[in-house]
């Protein structure tokens, strides 16, 4: 069914799991993302970035994402996820998105506050929530020393500022989290997310958290992660698996064989993820 992530993850806090999001770039990986949430009875969002949009087609992608989640036996919210600028959170609004993330985190303080607030109005004119970042996530491929990580990270006294100012729904935090596949491990800073779950009443969002080992995502839900991104490792699965297939069956032309085996790879990992967010049986 679809429903607004608002909805999904006020319960998740509340009750103390997470909400997976994946991302999706086509009909394949939506079907894994959904069968896997039937599979584990769990609550779902699906996100569609700008990058995404623009690939899939602004009037095909969404429609694809928005029957399935219609169709589907659990809770599924779809999210614009890195919403760059209004003019594509406008678009997103009009193709049946059900929840909103405003990336201004790059930009100073003031500037952030405007534009998540120019968002705020207009997507909760319409019931759908809206997220909002503070602090900057890193990629993987960045070499941080501690003095440079420690600048990434969000403060807790200013998210819980940003929080007041902004009037958005969701607040995704840098705790030593970054985007890709980690080069080493990534080591979250966890007193840091006490801190702020501490001051910040609306529900946490992690991102980057493909490669993230399965301990600590257990402790970043413990402490007060309500959301938590994947994207990397489904496309991994995906690109890894067709390789296999098609080195295994040269010869095969017929898509629907080289993609079945994919969509089973996928699934698996957004089952996994289900389990270690701890949201099985949640929908």
């Amino acid at each position: 069914m679809l429903v607004t992530s608002k909805e999904l993850l006020l319960d998740a806090q509340k009750n103390g799991y997470a909400v997976g999001a994946f991302n999706t770039n086509n009909l394949e990986i939506t079907h894994a993302i959904i069968r896997a949430a039937e599979a584990k009875k769990a609550p779902v969002l699906v996100q569609i970035s700008a990058g995404a949009l623009k690939y899939g087609g602004p009037d095909f992608l969404p429609m694809i994402v928005g029957k399935a989640a219609e169709k589907a036996k659990v809770p599924v919210a779809i999210h614009l996820d890195h919403g760059p600028d209004f003019a594509t959170v406008m678009v997103a609004l009009r193709t049946g998105f059900t929840s909103i993330m405003r990336d201004a985190s790059k930009l100073p303080y003031e500037a952030n506050v405007a534009e998540v607030r120019k968002v705020v109005e207009a997507c909760h004119a319409v019931g759908v929530p809206v997220e909002a970042e503070i602090g900057k996530i890193g990629g993987a491929e960045e070499h941080v020393v501690v003095s440079e990580r420690e600048a990434l990270m969000s403060d807790p006294q200013e998210c819980a500022r940003f929080t007041e100012d902004g009037g958005f729904d969701f607040l995704a935090v840098a705790i030593g989290n970054a985007h890709g596949f980690y080069k080493g491990e990534p080591k979250l800073d966890f007193d840091r997310l006490v801190a702020i779950r501490n001051l910040v009443s609306v529900p946490l969002v992690l991102h980057g958290a493909s490669g993230i080992p399965d301990f600590q995502i257990t402790m970043a839900v413990e402490r007060g992660i309500a959301k938590i991104n994947i994207d990397t490792e489904v496309r991994h699965a995906m690109v890894t698996t067709m390789k296999a297939y098609m080195d295994a069956h040269p010869e095969e032309i017929d898509p629907r064989k080289i993609f079945k085996p994919a969509i089973e790879a996928m699934q698996a990992v957004v089952e996994h993820k289900i389990e270690i967010f701890k949201s099985a049986g949640r929908g």
